[in-house]
């Protein structure tokens, strides 16, 4: 039998920021992995490399699957479904990062399980830990036996040399040693269990359906399953869901909350609800501010789909500057089932997108898009525009120039790749041959996501170290490597 692959990269995969992973839990359904892969489905967004889904049956104990590739070829057929039966279950979606790749990363991929003198446990993770290495390297020595390359798999083995009497408890005790970003879905066998980081990174929503209660990344995967959204956990809250409710405790030093700005920007589903606010609207609102910052006389107003589009409908109507779909995407380009040769590569974003020339041809375009990473394919963009005719490519961004990486779950490439590193917005203009080139500020940023006085600079309301350089949690990995901070955030 062959081993198994994960899919094949798009070419143009590496110049994007990537969310590392998305979580999922239900408990109190007789089929409860059914429910956990329909939320996976709706995750998909949040990483397509592989997905995983445990769950527990007082008959049949835990039972885990794990496979590479989409939640719809993995998770949707009854020979798989059959195999996790149960009324408490989890599941989590990946994209994979760091550690092996290929055959052997099947290691990789979460739930993680352990098995405790008081029962087993399951748990999925979405964030990055940034102290892990140190956290291994003391574990290893201590005897622990790593089966994955994953910084996830520390906060098992920290909890099962916890000496406190319970599940819940040994979490909170691992996790005061776990420096960084995580939202957390976590089971045994009568328990669903959720928790965030501190300063609530990475986003986590509590639902309900009937008397079932739902854990998940995003809200968009509540409405999925018919479930309603009941709230957000709190930063620094762990909930513990059984079959008599919902108890809720805070075990971390508080602290202000520093929630990752940019899941407002790209990486949440424009139909989700963060703090209490639309996605899309939220989006709209971030074209609207780009249109008041960086106007420009053109003709069309075209998204660089499909994340630039609420920020463009936003340019198109604050600007008064018509909208078009100027650029259409190829909905089922997916993972390419090509080899990626030099040939395909040169193709570009041409697999994925192809330009409306009809609407183009003779036109001053304003092409809307969320960030610029490396600019490659920014650069493609702009050629497939010109070439089909277009008089002037003028690129507005809704999100700030993007300098610095990110070690709280987002996959960035290194600094010194990243276009905004080592270029100012001019010289990034000249670089893209466009003719004019405009980011969002910090400030518009703020103000657009709801911040009526933009962004306080001693006490940044939000994460914005991609942007701004200061890190709220410092990455002590990446300093003990080298890394050279800009500075950590004000307290």
């Amino acid at each position: 039998m062959p081993s198994p692959q994960l899919p094949l990269a798009t070419p143009f995969d590496d110049d994007a920021l990537h969310e590392e992973c998305g979580v999922f839990g239900v408990i109190g359904v007789p089929d409860a992995s059914t429910f956990v892969a329909l939320g996976l489905h709706a995750l998909q967004h949040r990483g397509q490399e592989a997905g995983g889904i445990v769950s527990y049956h007082p008959d049949h104990g835990f039972n885990n699957a794990r496979r590479f590739g989409y939640v719809r070829d993995n998770f949707t057929s009854a020979k798989v479904i059959d195999t996790l039966p149960g009324p408490v279950a989890i599941g989590h979606v990946r994209y994979a990062t760091s550690g092996s790749r290929g055959p052997t990363a099947i290691r990789d991929v979460q739930p993680f399980f352990g098995e405790f003198a008081m029962g087993g446990a399951a748990l999925a993770h979405n964030g990055n830990i940034t102290n892990a290495n140190a956290l291994r390297r003391e574990l290893i020595e201590r005897g622990s036996i790593f089966q994955s390359s994953s910084d996830s798999e520390c906060i098992i083995h920290l909890m099962a040399r916890s000496l406190q009497r319970d599940i819940p408890s040994r979490m909170e005790d691992a996790l005061r040693r776990v420096e960084g970003a995580f939202s957390i879905v976590a089971m045994t066998r009568t328990k669903l269990i959720g928790v965030r980081d501190p300063l609530g990174v990475r986003p986590l929503v509590l639902g309900r359906v009937g008397d079932a209660w739902v854990l998940s990344s995003e809200t968009c995967a509540l409405d999925i399953i018919g479930a309603e959204f009941v709230r957000e956990v709190e930063p620094g809250e762990l909930v513990i869901a059984t079959a008599k409710g919902v108890e809720s405790r805070f075990p971390f030093r508080r602290a202000k909350p520093r929630f990752c700005i940019f899941e407002h920007v790209y990486f949440s589903r424009p139909d989700s609800i963060l703090g209490g606010r639309s996605v899309y609207e939220t989006r709209e609102a971030i074209g609207r501010e780009l249109a008041r910052e960086s106007p420009v006389d053109a003709d069309l107003v075209c998204p660089v789909p499909d994340s630039g589009t609420p920020a463009a409908i936003g340019f198109s109507l604050e600007s008064g500057i018509p909208y078009a779909m100027g650029i259409i995407r190829n909905q089922y380009v997916g993972r390419t089932f090509i080899e990626p040769t030099e040939q395909i590569r040169n193709m570009g974003v041409r697999l994925k997108l192809n330009v409306n020339r009809a609407l183009i041809k003779d036109k001053r375009v304003i092409l809307v898009d969320d960030s610029v990473v490396r600019g490659t394919t920014s650069r493609k963009i702009k050629e497939m525009i010109l070439d089909a005719g277009a008089k002037e490519v003028h690129f507005r961004i809704a999100s700030p120039p993007t300098a610095w990486p990110c070690f709280y779950g987002v996959d960035t490439p290194q600094r010194e790749k990243l276009l905004a590193a080592t270029m100012s917005e001019e010289e990034m203009r000249d670089h893209l041959s466009v003719d004019s080139l405009k980011f969002i500020s910090l400030d518009g940023l703020y103000r657009a996501v709801g911040e009526t006085q933009g962004r306080n600079a001693t006490c940044p309301q939000y994460c914005d170290a991609c942007f701004s350089g200061e890190y709220p949690v410092a990455p002590k990995d990446m300093l003990d490597q080298g890394f050279e901070m800009k500075t950590t955030a004000a307290e």
